[in-house]
């Protein structure tokens, strides 16, 4: 049976009910003081008690029978009056099925169960929408992405084959980078689809080695670039995992280092240890960035200046990846242009907590 039938007959058996109860106070009450058999008195005639059952039992059973039929008729209406948001939701719920996430119920009224659960649907309907539209934002760069090395590398093959007397050394060389810019890429995009799926080892970490670890690494990087590094901070104690934050950490110091001042150039990297909670600034010089574009800098693909085409400039991943890490590590990501050029990047994670399995 479907709801409003149940709430149907449920709203008509509890009028019923009602209605024999009432008939037994009647009986308890009022029929059981009454004579047996009918009686004359010197103030006349007396009926007794079956005289007035006869008489009031086909008028009760009209008066259920009546009940009933008004309780199922009441109970039908107001059962699809109080099922009408409910049926709002379902028809919502099978037009996402078919594919259509744009719709949305936006249910009226007062604030009940029925509107709390309207709004929540809506919510998740706008999330799903604003995750599909960006996985496939995120489908279509990749493709591109991923598309440009395989066809610089056709080109430099058809030129190889058609022109016999080139020289092979330049040719390999060529396709080496091209195929280096290739896995990175592709390194890259596992990378962040594995920070999306959570699926880290959670240890003790301290954020301020990782630092130096990532500045060490880098410290070839900057001098050639002109680039000054400049760590530190203190001991940042957290739980997660250690190559993701590792990652996260290289990422952001290496986008310091590559978006920077051809010359003479500055990149701060700091940590800093706050009650339940670590943080990790990198600040760079470089180009005045707008306020409106600085957001966009986390999705997969987007860059603040016009693509760079050497070896260090990365595939457009770093930002993007540092978000989903930070994400999985329960933490937020801030990003503030500098009044003076460049950006200032503010990562916040959960510090140790005080019991945590090892």
């Amino acid at each position: 049976m479907s709801i409003r039938l149940k709430l149907t007959l449920s709203y008509a058996g509890f009028l019923m009910l009602a209605g024999a109860l009432l008939l037994a106070a009647v009986w308890v009450f009022l029929l059981r003081y009454v004579p047996a058999r009918a009686v004359v008195t010197q103030s006349g005639f007396v009926p007794g008690r079956d005289d007035l059952v006869r008489a009031f039992a086909p008028a009760a059973t009209w008066a259920l029978l009546l009940l009933l039929a008004f309780g199922l008729v009441g109970g039908w209406i107001i059962a699809g009056r109080i099922l009408a948001p409910l049926v709002r939701i379902t028809d919502a719920t099978r037009v996402a099925a078919n594919g259509s996430l744009a719709h949305r119920i936006r249910l009226p009224g007062r604030q009940d169960e029925f509107r709390e659960l309207a709004d929540a649907f809506d919510a998740m309907l706008a999330r799903l929408e604003a995750q599909v539209a960006e996985q496939k934002r995120f489908a279509a760069n990749a493709s591109h992405e991923l598309r440009t090395p395989l066809a610089i590398t056709q080109t430099l093959l058809e030129v190889a084959r058609n022109d016999p007397d080139q020289d092979i050394g330049v040719l390999v060389e060529r396709l080496s980078a091209v195929n280096t810019r290739a896995i990175a890429l592709t390194e890259a995009l596992l990378l962040l689809s594995r920070s999306d799926q959570r699926s880290h080892v959670r240890e003790h970490v301290d954020l301020s080695l990782l630092v130096d670890e990532a500045t060490e690494t880098l410290l070839p990087l900057a001098e050639r670039l002109g680039v000054t590094l400049e760590p530190s901070g203190e001991i940042t104690p957290l739980v997660g995992s250690e190559a993701l934050l590792l990652q996260l950490t290289t990422n952001l110091v290496h986008n310091a280092i590559v978006h920077n001042r051809p010359e003479g150039g500055t990149v701060w990297v700091t940590t800093a240890a706050r009650p339940g909670s670590v943080t990790l600034c990198v600040e760079n010089t470089g180009e005045w960035l707008a306020p409106e574009l600085v957001p966009t800098l986390t999705e997969p693909f987007q860059r603040a200046t016009e693509r760079v085409h050497a070896d260090n400039a990365g595939v457009g991943l770093g930002l993007a990846i540092v978000d989903s890490i930070t994400r999985a590590h329960d933490g937020t990501l801030a990003l503030v242009p500098r009044a003076d050029g460049g950006l200032r990047v503010t990562v916040e994670l959960p510090a140790t907590p005080a019991h945590v399995d090892r």
